[in-house]
């Protein structure tokens, strides 16, 4: 859960519905949540907004040492997959 102190987070939280990857379940996690587990299988789903630890000052405090390294970890490749994905796209074009 991201530290209630933080600036950055949106007053009022938001609620996103996943799909599990692992069984298909709709996993519901709110946009404080830095992870929630499906409850029917119990696979661990991370929240895709990442935007406050690539740039908040405090994140690491935030969210923690380990936490926040496996969401830099996650968020650079998720910029390596858009990167692949937008020179497949070019090369289709030609």
């Amino acid at each position: 859960m991201i530290m209630e102190g933080c600036q950055g987070k949106p007053r009022t939280p938001t609620l996103e519905e996943k799909r599990c990857p692992q069984c298909g379940n709709i996993i519901e996690i709110f946009s404080t949540d830095t992870e929630v587990a499906c409850e029917q299988c119990g696979f661990v789903a991370y929240n895709d907004a990442l935007s406050c630890v690539q740039w908040c000052k405090y994140a690491r405090q935030c969210v923690g040492d380990e936490m926040y390294e496996h969401m830099m970890e996650l968020a650079a490749l998720q910029r390596q997959k858009a990167a692949e994905e937008r020179k497949k796209k070019q090369e289709n074009i030609r």
